[in-house]
């Protein structure tokens, strides 16, 4: 087998990276002190720690010098146990086994915290991409005036989601915050302390968490991290532009799926809706009451203390007392913050305004809703309540409905008047339960102001009748078309329904009474583009290249129409599923796509990697601020791409869909998949509240039914990323073939788009090891499949290295790569450990025997919780 890019050796010190400061603290304070810290693993008082940490080292280097040796999971193990220990039982084995995946596990914890602990040090904090950086450069390039007239429109949205792509539970999270910040101490008796906190800390959850659980998780972010992080950055803007930055646009705004997104989730119900916005509105007033008792113990001379007192017992009231009906409003916060501010400058010398107007600066951006709630559905369901209500609604959908052409249904659809019964549609409680959204959207706006819930969002949107039919949902339950304050969010997810896009949108901004909303919603119209589901369909090249090309084509034709378009970009954690160095794809769209915010999904191990510290958080905040911004001020940087070089991008990425959908159509893939991949036990994990597929069967497979998520994990964990890279290399071969391979590379050296997309699969690559999965090639039944993805990897490894001009991946991001190939390593034993239980398993269903039934339940187990330490190990692929 030819040599993987990612060589493990027993000394990662000798990697071949360049020396810089960065990469020499990334060595120091994290790759020196994990071996210390993790060290002390095997001291700790707990029941045969000392002897796991012992025989784990071991069974890595075991692992690692297999590998080299082409020898299969299985064979490694099987040499483990006979060299290393006295073992001979099935039962003992599979104790040591389990062991070692909790060690595992915790190791990952370990390194997560020491990355955490050391950000200041690996990271600028005041260099490229932050605030400070920009408005240096403004101030060279005489853009200061530019810069302040964005500032009045810019805006960048984070919505945090739940989907299931980190295994943590919520202590394990704490333990992690406060570990990390003992490390920044270098407070030992603390670290040991947490370390044993750790050792005693369950990794598994017993249950699936519900909607509202998930909500709640996510809500300890924005209290703990976003609320400082994004208060900070405002700070700092009206610091330097008092005058520019209004309440009205506050250039930051967070949003929130947790509670609102139904779309396969049939337990997200309106009561939980409510729930978790009464939750987000109860943890925004939490904070500013702890803000206002801090700032109590400063304001303590004459004038400002009783409006202080006053304020705090307001928020008081309405965060504590129960049965208390909310009652306080974000104008009467910020009269009496502007009021104390006004005695401070004119009697106090100005003495802790500063501390006063970051207050009001947080209420400019949180409100009384913390963020913005979305509710999401799927268009089929929309459809239901129709089909439902024909005949059925004293003539306001008419029987003949649902025969009727897509023209004449939005005709019945403007035409509602009169409010429908929803218990019409009782058989069926998910219909009935989207048919009363409005009503909780109205009840959500009237207690935490509009913001509080403004934006539908429909998945799977593939005609203008999808985001009518949302429309008239609200007109149903007796609200006239000017009091519908709702923003309708088509999705688009699928290559099909991408390139079909602007036609749906063009047929929609034709109606009159949509445009008459659009109006009267700031002329403005806000459309998703889902990149995991893009991928997952069209593979990596044509995902990509068709969401560029419909963001262009829903660009102009908006603006056609007179309208401004703001996308919504459903990104994931991995490069496969738009993440990746996320910032400079938004740094690199030309005048041709718009850019006036940037709305993003933040998924899983990406809020924790990118997101779970306050310095973290406000870097990556400030990275996509001055991506956006840069890219409006200096248009020249990245012109878009001319008429031959999108003819090369369309014709590079066609080439790679080919390759891909080759993969794809496969017949026996999704068995593969099934089979071969840890795919089958991805709902075991109760990581999630929503199924793992959308079909009604959780055995029979489809990949048309599995969601995005669940398969890029799977291809993950079998280390074989199909979806970050397939389709790359031959598709770069082909343009070698027909002469136009120099044209590819002055594209890469001149385009920050396509070396971006170039960078990301190379990231995605990285994290591939195929000798862990080669004993597959000789299978009689998969091996044609597993040796399509390795030449198909080997080609891109190639082909990248020679259009980059390197000698290995990642070169450019030495501590994105370090940090990457520290983790493999430290998960080796838990990816060995997976596939040997995976071929146990395929070798027990052969049987019908009861020992063997009892069998395949522990191995399933230990399948599962390898998963653990291998996802959560992957955080840096955000």
């Amino acid at each position: 087998m030819p040599a993987n890019s990612w060589v493990l050796s027993t000394n990662f010190w000798k990697m071949d990276i360049a020396a810089s400061k960065n990469l020499h603290h990334f060595k120091t304070e994290v790759g020196t002190r994990f071996q210390l810290y993790n060290s002390l693993f095997t001291s700790l008082p707990f029941h045969k720690m000392e002897k796991t940490g012992i025989l784990l080292s071991l069974f890595s280097n075991n692992c690692e010098e297999g590998y080299e040796k082409s020898k299969s999971p299985i064979d490694i193990i099987n040499e483990f146990f006979n060299k290393h220990t006295l073992i001979t039982s099935e039962k003992e084995r599979l104790d040591l086994l389990f062991r070692f995946t909790q060690y595992v596990e915790r190791q990952v914890v370990l390194f997560d915290a020491l990355e955490d602990a050391a950000y200041k040090h690996t990271h600028d904090l005041s260099g490229p991409g932050t605030l400070k950086q920009l408005i240096a450069d403004a101030l060279q390039y005489n853009k200061i005036e530019e810069l302040k007239e964005t500032l009045k429109t810019f805006c960048v949205r984070p919505v945090l989601t739940a989907h299931p792509t980190q295994f943590y539970p919520g202590s394990v999270l704490g333990i992690i915050h406060d570990l990390s910040r003992a490390l920044m101490r270098n407070d030992s008796v603390e670290i040991n302390t947490f370390l044993q906190q750790l050792g005693k800390t369950p990794f598994l959850k017993k249950k699936k968490p519900t909607p509202y659980g998930e909500a709640v998780s996510l809500i300890w972010y924005l209290e703990n991290v976003f609320y400082t992080a994004a208060g900070r950055i405002l700070d700092e803007l009206k610091n330097h532009f008092p005058d520019v930055i209004t309440d009205e646009n506050p250039v930051l705004k967070m949003g929130f799926w947790p509670g609102g997104d139904r779309d396969g989730n049939p337990y997200v119900r309106n009561e939980t809706t409510l729930k978790v916005a009464e939750a987000l509105r109860g943890a925004i007033i939490k904070c500013y009451y702890l803000d206002v008792r801090r700032l109590k113990r400063r304001l303590t001379f004459h004038g400002v203390e009783e409006p202080i007192a006053e304020l705090e017992e307001k928020l008081y009231q309405n965060l504590f007392i129960p049965g208390h009906i909310p009652n306080i409003t974000v104008a009467e916060i910020k009269g009496k913050l502007k009021q104390i501010k006004k005695i401070l400058e004119e009697e106090h010398n100005s003495l802790f305004v500063s501390l006063v107007q970051s207050l009001i600066n947080k209420v400019d951006i949180f409100g009384l809703y913390f963020a913005s709630l979305d509710i999401r559905q799927d268009s089929s369901i929309h459809g239901k309540i129709y089909k439902m209500a024909a005949g059925k609604s004293n003539g306001i959908i008419p029987e003949n409905y649902p025969s009727l052409p897509d023209e004449e249904k939005i005709k019945v659809i403007l035409n509602i008047k009169g409010k429908i019964d929803t218990s019409i549609f009782a058989e069926d409680e998910v219909v009935k339960d989207t048919a009363e959204i409005p009503l909780a959207v109205h009840s959500i706006q009237q207690v935490n102001g509009e913001q509080g819930c403004h934006r539908y969002i429909i998945s799977h949107t593939t005609s203008a009748l999808d985001v009518m039919e949302v429309y008239g949902l609200f007109k149903m339950q007796g609200f006239a078309e000017e009091d519908i304050h709702l923003d309708i969010v088509p999705l688009f997810e699928t290559v099909e329904d991408l390139s079909n896009a602007a036609n749906v949108m063009q047929q929609l901004y034709a109606i009159p009474a949509y445009r008459a909303h659009l109006k009267r919603r700031n002329n403005t119209q806000t459309i998703m583009l889902g990149f995991s589901d893009g991928t997952k369909d069209g593979g990596y090249l044509m995902a990509n290249w068709s969401i560029y090309r419909a963001k262009e084509e829903l660009t102009r034709i908006t603006r056609n129409s007179g309208f401004e378009v703001i996308f919504f970009d459903g990104r994931g954690g991995p490069p496969s599923r738009g993440g990746g160095k996320t910032h400079k794809f938004y740094a690199s769209m030309g005048k041709n796509i718009s850019n006036r915010e940037i709305q993003l999904t933040i998924q899983g191990q990406t809020i924790s990697s990118n997101f779970g510290i306050i310095d973290s958080a406000q870097y990556n905040l400030e990275q996509l601020l001055n991506a956006g911004i840069s890219s409006s001020l200096y248009i020249d940087r990245h012109p878009p791409f001319s008429g031959k070089e999108e003819e090369l991008m369309q014709e590079l990425s066609s080439y790679g869909f080919d390759a891909y959908k080759k993969l794809k159509e496969h017949p026996l893939l999704p068995s593969y998949l099934y089979t071969m991949s840890p795919l089958r036990f991805y709902s075991e994990t109760n990581i999630s509240s929503r199924p793992s597929k959308r079909g009604p069967s959780q055995t029979d497979i489809s990949l048309s039914d599995l969601r995005a998520i669940p398969f890029a994990g799977a291809w993950s964990q079998l280390k074989q990323n199909v979806p970050g890279f397939f389709g790359v290399g031959t598709a770069l071969k082909k343009m070698e073939y027909i002469g136009r391979f120099e044209e590819v590379k002055q594209l890469y050296n001149k385009s920050l788009y396509f070396k971006t997309l170039m960078d990301n699969c190379e990231m995605s690559m990285s994290k591939s090891y195929f000798p862990l999965t080669a004993y597959m090639a000789k299978d009689e039944t998969y091996g044609e499949i597993w040796n399509m993805i390795y030449e198909e990897y080997q080609l891109t490894h190639d082909y990248l290295l020679k259009l980059s001009g390197k000698s290995t991946l990642m070169e450019n991001y030495p501590i994105d790569k370090l940090s990457i190939y520290m983790r493999e390593r430290i998960v080796l034993p838990l990816l060995t450990i997976q596939q040997y239980a995976l071929s146990k398993l395929r070798e027990l269903e052969a049987s019908d025997s009861e020992s063997a039934a009892e069998l395949k339940e522990v191995y399933g187990k230990l399948v599962m919780r390898c998963s653990f330490g291998i996802i959560n190990a992957g955080r840096n692929s955000a």
